[in-house]
């Protein structure tokens, strides 16, 4: 009796058998087990031999599992096998086998032919032996050489068979030319095909063989294969498709793998099996799990390699321009996005599906680079702003240009700058008002009128730095409007002349204004300012006055031990929340349920160092949503009326990594220092949603950091209430603009690696990037992928939990085994031909005289410990003890009874060996002694740790 195992992969079941037959000495058959493959209407197992066919019922309980039917005799030695599904088809399969004559055959096969029916009465199934002459078949020669593998393609309702053969290396065909003798669709390729696959979404067959090039072919054109992947050093044995993301997987006979992208033709993965040798334990099958992204190859074992999902379609880092991104801007109204890079190239793409709606090529002239952008409140019009100071307004949906600020003649290089644009409301016939910040601190305003094609300058605010800079910290105004048949929303300004000592101007300090934003709305007319020298100005056109808000202590002093750019403001941003956002439902909130649950599976399934706490989340956006629902409960129960809108806070991205929020009199509210692998990095930029309930901000190592302020607006502002959820790395550079889509539960992040990424906005996960050749899957997803210049999971920020809150018990874990000590010796003593003797060994217990005593715990530790131990602390206190150097002061933390012990030595003008008597001046200079410390033995000595 001989038994035999073969492997068989259910793709439909998500189950992978591995099946044991035996086959008695009546059967004769001692041969290879050569292929298997399912019979999906009989429910059961069909394998071939080299001269036998064997079906095997797997389902059977007990001894039933020994029982199977042996179909023979065959002409040729059986090679491949396959079954042909069709579902028209009721209790019977087709059989598909290839041979080592080049024959394809077709055995047809019911429930009647094994008696399956009348074998279900039966307690027990002997083993039989079916005489194929009573199987209705067909074959036909289709090869002058093995048939190496044949499968079924139901897509296309034809079988294919490979050879070796160079003539007829491939057979593409219906069935029904296996009954007759008509010319058949031949695919022919030097020295043959091992292996084929077919791809149902590219509509393309990959073959491969021993002349190492995977070859693409289109079904219907078998003249010449469409592309070719060359990169194989060994015949290629066997080759599976990976259908959701259009990649080819390949084997060679060394046992490395290939990962192939089908539509760029281009490799992105290369990974072997380092079990043995290239001829030791040969792969002989592979399959592909797409349920659970699994590749499975058979061998002596079974290995499953779990394959990472990869969005781009290269090596390369996703591009989205060939330069790095100077702006990105969002159309809410249109959903589309707008990117401008330093090559001066503005694209716009289609936020859903990532697809390229137009481009402009040098769009303010050749070699001048824009360096700012607007879009307008109605969404039809954009402005661009270039390094040489001219300004052009488009049709956002056309890219047609409209209006023009050409270029001044006595203008110098960098003088006009443009940092920033902001399209202002319209006013009358008016229509075009944009609020301009130039390179050297200038705040403009551009207008330009319905039948004129050129824009000028009509209003500037003077320079109060000088003022500010003198310790005037409130300046008034003088305003009166400049034209009054102009119609303009800030009046003409004037600073009132005050007798102020101006300083000399310092050259190391740079006093420019590197930020601005605008806040126009009923009641408000403020534009805010922050500084390269960290000073905020606050203009306040509706008081008639210019307000120093911030301003750091010693900026304008020069320090040549210091960074001058420490104190800069590289963003700054007004936080208010109109009157109709705070009657939005619950629904309306950042994250409804069903999102949240869509993020359980990635983050738990994937084990990442930081894993995302769905429950936490969900309580930060109930906490949110209930933030904005409680004001309308308590002013208006019905809430049906309008609710007063909170006075506006300013936020500001500072140079030294800190998030800080201001009231508008200048109050520091929240100081906050966001949390990401490395601290105090360089904040970049910062963006709010249309009703201010996430802030979003992005550093210059590429973080992106989401944090909730929904309840932090509501009065009183309680810090507390400003709570970071969730920070990723987006980049591998700077990030220079971050954008939340609210509508689409996505971030997209635009970085100076020159590409603009699309992220799910409440778990990090990543979407892909405008430019890819395919479209986005912005849905949730189970699948957790990564670009390929990231390799850090994304973190959530857990509340701030009191440590008491869950009552942990710490066990002290330096407790010393002297029984264990005496089994052991040092290094030192093992190389001594004689056993070491007891005072050698205790000699090496010197080392271990500063731990910890159980009986400490007990008594000195508790009795005169003033920290909380439920806190986590372990040794809450330590005592001090000063030993007096020719240069220093020594402090030497001890512990315990050895610590009183060897105090006697240290400390001065105590004898060796004595003891204090005076117990209460002991216990006074024991607690005058306990100060907080670390557990300073265990990290010194850590194998003694348990």
């Amino acid at each position: 009796m001989k038994t035999i195992w073969f492997s068989l992969f259910l793709e439909n079941s998500e189950l992978s058998f591995q099946m044991r037959v035996q086959t008695s000495t009546t059967v004769k058959d001692t041969s290879w087990i050569t292929g298997c493959d399912y019979l999906s209407q009989l429910k059961r197992i069909v394998a071939t031999t080299e001269r036998t066919i064997i079906v095997w019922d797997y389902k059977a309980q007990g001894s039933g599992q020994e029982n199977y039917f042996v179909i023979k005799p065959v002409d040729h030695c059986l090679l491949c096998v396959c079954v042909v599904s069709l579902p028209d088809q009721v209790c019977r399969d087709d059989i598909l086998l290839g041979d080592d004559g080049g024959f394809v055959n077709k055995f047809t096969v019911n429930s009647d032919d094994f008696g399956l029916k009348q074998a279900k009465a039966k307690k027990k199934l002997q083993n039989q032996v079916l005489d194929s002459k009573n199987f209705k078949s067909v074959k036909r020669k289709l090869h002058n050489d093995w048939v190496m593998k044949i499968r079924y393609i139901a897509a296309l309702s034809c079988f294919g068979s490979c050879s070796l053969d160079s003539v007829h290396s491939l057979v593409l065909e219906s069935l029904k030319r296996l009954e007759d003798n008509l010319p058949v669709r031949e695919f022919s390729m030097p020295r043959g095909a091992n292996t084929f696959c077919y791809c149902t979404k590219a509509n393309v067959i990959v073959t491969g063989g021993d002349d190492k090039v995977l070859r693409l072919w289109h079904p219907n054109i078998s003249t010449k294969p469409v592309g070719k992947l060359v990169g194989h050093m060994f015949s290629i044995t066997e080759i599976v498709t990976n259908e959701k993301d259009q990649h080819i997987i390949s084997l060679s006979s060394a046992k490395v793998f290939r990962v192939w992208d089908i539509q760029t033709l281009s490799l992105l993965q290369i990974f072997h099996d380092s079990q043995g040798g290239p001829g030791d334990m040969q792969i002989y099958s592979m399959v592909y799990d797409s349920n659970n992204g699994m590749l499975i190859t058979g061998s002596g074992v079974m290995d499953m390699y779990p394959l990472t999902r990869m969005v781009q379609d290269t090596k390369q880092i996703p591009h989205t321009h060939e330069r790095e991104i100077n702006v990105m801007l969002y159309n809410r109204y249109f959903h589309q996005v707008l990117t401008i890079c330093s090559e001066s190239i503005i694209k716009v793409w289609e936020i859903e599906t990532g697809l390229q709606i137009y481009q402009i090529l040098d769009p303010h002239g050749f070699s001048v680079e824009l360096t700012s952008a607007a879009i307008n409140e109605s969404g039809f019009l954009f402005a661009t702003g270039a390094y040489n100071g001219t300004i052009k307004i488009w049709d956002f949906g056309s890219g047609q240009e409209m209006k023009m600020l050409p270029e001044g003649k006595d203008w110098k290089e960098e003088e006009h700058w443009l940092r920033r644009l902001i399209f202002l409301k319209a006013q009358e016939k008016y229509q075009y008002l944009i609020l301009t910040l130039e390179h050297n601190g200038k705040i403009k305003m551009i207008q330009g009128k319905e039948d004129d094609m050129c824009l000028m300058v009509i209003w500037e605010l003077p320079n109060v730095t000088p003022m500010l800079q003198s310790g005037i910290h409130t300046v008034h105004l003088r305003t009166s409007p400049q034209n009054r048949s102009m119609t303009i929303p800030f009046p003409h300004v004037e600073l009132i002349e005050k007798n102020f000592s101006q300083r000399a101007n310092n050259p190391a300090i740079s006093m420019e204004v590197n930020c601005i934003d605008l806040l126009q709305v009923e009641g408000y007319n403020l534009i805010v300012a922050g500084t390269l020298n960290g000073v905020i100005i606050l203009w306040n056109f509706v008081n008639s006055t210019v307000k120093e808000v911030y301003k750091p202590e010693n900026c304008f002093k020069v320090d040549p031990d210091l960074d001058p750019k420490r104190f800069r403001i590289n963003d700054i941003l007004f936080l208010f929340r109109p009157p109709e956002c705070a009657r939005r439902s619950s629904q309306d909130s950042v994250c409804s349920s069903s999102q949240c649950d869509s993020s359980k599976g990635p983050q738990s399934s994937k084990g990442s160092k930081q894993s995302i706490h769905d429950t936490e989340v969900k309580r930060e956006q109930t906490d949110v949503t209930m933030g904005e629902q409680h004001p309308v409960d308590k002013k208006h129960p019905g809430g049906t009326n309008l609710i007063e809108a909170q006075p506006p806070i300013i936020v500001s991205a500072h140079e030294d990594g800190h998030l800080r929020l201001w009231t508008m009199e200048g109050k520091l509210l929240k100081d906050m220092l966001p949390f990401t692998k490395h601290s105090a990095i360089s904040l970049t930029s910062l963006y709010t949603d249309p009703c201010t309930r996430i802030l979003l901000t992005g550093n210059v190592e590429g973080h992106v950091i989401l944090c909730s302020i929904s309840s932090f607006l509501d009065p009183p502002h309680n810090e507390k209430k400003l709570k970071q959820l969730l920070a990723w790395r987006a980049h591998s550079l700077e990030i220079v603009q971050v954008i939340y889509v609210e509508d689409k539960q996505v971030v997209l992040t635009a970085s100076i690696d020159g590409s603009v990424r699309v992220w799910h906005a409440l778990n990090g996960h990543y979407c892909g990037y405008f430019g890819q050749r395919r479209m986005f899957e912005i849905s949730p997803t189970n699948d957790f992928i990564l670009p390929c210049d990231v390799n850090e999971y994304p973190i959530e920020i857990k509340e701030e939990n009191k440590f008491t809150e869950k009552m942990q018990k710490y066990e002290y874990p330096l407790v010393f085994d002297r029984q264990k000590w005496k089994k052991m010796s040092s290094m030192s003593l093992l190389f001594k031909r004689t056993p070491p003797k007891a005072f050698e060994v205790d000699h090496d217990f010197k080392f271990f005289k500063s731990l910890s005593s159980p009986k400490i715990r007990r008594h000195a530790l508790e009795g005169f410990l003033m920290e909380n131990r439920e806190a986590g602390i372990v040794f809450g206190s330590l005592p001090i003890y000063r030993v007096p150097s020719p240069t220093s002061l020594r402090f030497l933390p001890l512990i315990g009874s050895e610590a009183r012990r060897e105090s006697s030595d240290i400390i001065p003008g105590k004898k060796k060996g004595g003891h204090t008597h005076d117990k209460s001046q002991r216990k006074k200079s024991l607690k005058r002694n306990f100060v907080p410390q670390i557990n300073l033995a265990s990290s010194f000595f850590p194998a003694i740790n348990k």
